[in-house]
């Protein structure tokens, strides 16, 4: 008799285990360590994990231009693109990014049968159609909320956004898209500087606190679950919120960015919603800060699934 099948799915890429070119290993190092702390706590096993295969073009050319995605394929970005997303253009990049939007996809059909999936990277929220920004080439939950609207699978999605940057890519994507409703709870003196409309942002001040926090969170998402009534939720769980964030400005605490994590899959598991999660930015100086801030959002979503 063959084991029963794990619930708790989780997209982790096998690119990471592998050499990356100069200047990308430490920002690629917290992708490696995340499912490797999971595992040795026991939160998972070998089989939650699956490595997705790279996204084909023409689901990514339903969200972004064809001439960027050929630049990419071809790495003839300009010098000025490459300062803008902050990475030096290489194949290994473009295939990373084509990993991450198909794990995302493929948590999609996960989430739909168990609640739940998550992403051990992706986020990558500051993509446009046309042009990648703050180390986002392709934007995964664009990507992902077209397929999903394309194959009919979801009618209505809300996508909340609570990295301490502003998902502009993302805002801009779904700017005339009246089915998905973007959610962004960000740091307003932070990147980017100038800020796309998202249907809903919500700028916080530097040193804002769990409580405030916290407290709008909780506000703000109920009433949008209850007026909306989306079919489908991707969250973006950056921990660069914490108060120990070398660029956040906001004074959360871990235990703050535990309950927010808590606070989210709650509603969403009340409201029948599935969920895609994806990690977002982290960029505390000690990289157990980082990882411990992120196995959070894991542990938390095992506890409220009763994975």
């Amino acid at each position: 008799m063959s084991p029963t099948p794990p619930v708790l799915k989780i997209a982790f890429d096998p690119i990471y285990a592998h050499p990356l070119p100069e200047g990308h290993r430490f920002p690629m190092l917290k992708y490696e360590l995340i499912p490797e702390q999971l595992l040795y706590e026991g939160i998972i096993t070998p089989h939650n994990l699956f490595a997705p295969a790279p996204c084909a073009d023409d689901i990514v050319l339903w969200t972004h231009d064809a001439a960027y995605v050929q630049r990419l394929h071809r790495q003839t970005l300009s010098a000025r693109e490459q300062r803008h997303i902050g990475f030096p253009q290489s194949p290994q990049l473009t295939q990373r990014e084509l990993v991450i939007t198909q794990g995302t996809i493929d948590c999609c059909h996960h989430a739909f049968v168990h609640g739940v999936s998550l992403n051990v990277a992706g986020g990558t929220h500051h993509a446009f159609a046309d042009r990648g920004e703050g180390f986002c080439l392709l934007n995964d939950f664009g990507v992902a909320a077209n397929y999903l609207l394309k194959k009919e699978l979801a009618h209505k999605i809300i996508i909340i956004d609570l990295d301490v940057h502003q998902g502009n890519g993302t805002a801009s994507l779904f700017e005339q898209e009246p089915r998905v409703f973007t959610f962004s709870m960000h740091g307003a003196h932070n990147y980017p500087f100038h800020k796309e409309k998202s249907d809903l942002d919500i700028a916080l001040n530097d040193g804002t606190e769990d409580n405030l926090y916290l407290s709008l969170l909780q506000s703000n998402l109920l009433t949008l679950l209850e007026q909306l009534k989306p079919d489908f939720a991707f969250y973006l769980s950056g921990v660069d919120i914490l108060s120990t964030d070398k660029f956040g400005k906001l004074k959360v605490s871990m235990e703050g960015c535990r309950r927010r994590d808590e606070l989210v899959f709650s509603q969403l598991k009340q409201h029948k919603i599935p969920c895609v999660v994806a990690m977002g930015g982290g960029y505390s100086p000690d990289i157990k800060t980082i990882v411990e801030a992120h196995c959070n959002t894991f542990r938390v979503a095992k506890d409220i699934y009763e994975l």
